[in-house]
């Protein structure tokens, strides 16, 4: 009698794997048959890559905006600088001068420590 009661214990768990294993394979096939939804995940998937790219190429521009901003004011300080050369000459020297006496009192300084 303990033979059919193993065996009927052996079946009835046999029973439980292949339901749980029919389970998964419903879920599987229902997975493949759900054309709305893998169209609508597909969907989100392209819709971050897409505001990702867009985003990305907004930077861009930005960055090349401010670069040919940079270049425009460069060209116009350039222009100014050919226009009046001796004013611009004096700035320079006047900028170099105080650069050289800030080191030369630095380096004074040092020394008195």
């Amino acid at each position: 009698m303990t033979t059919s009661a193993d065996d009927q214990q052996e079946l009835e768990k046999e029973i439980e794997q292949t339901r749980e294993q029919l389970g998964q394979t419903v879920e599987a096939l229902a997975a493949k048959v759900d054309v709305k939804g893998r169209a609508q995940q597909k969907l989100g998937q392209l819709t971050a890559l897409l505001k990702g790219k867009a985003a990305e190429a907004s930077r861009q521009l930005r960055l090349q905006d401010r670069a040919d901003q940079a270049k425009q004011q460069a060209s116009q300080a350039g222009q100014q600088i050919r226009k009046r050369p001796v004013p611009a000459a004096a700035t320079a020297g006047v900028i170099g001068a105080l650069v050289l006496s800030f080191a030369l009192v630095r380096r004074w300084m040092r020394r008195d420590k």
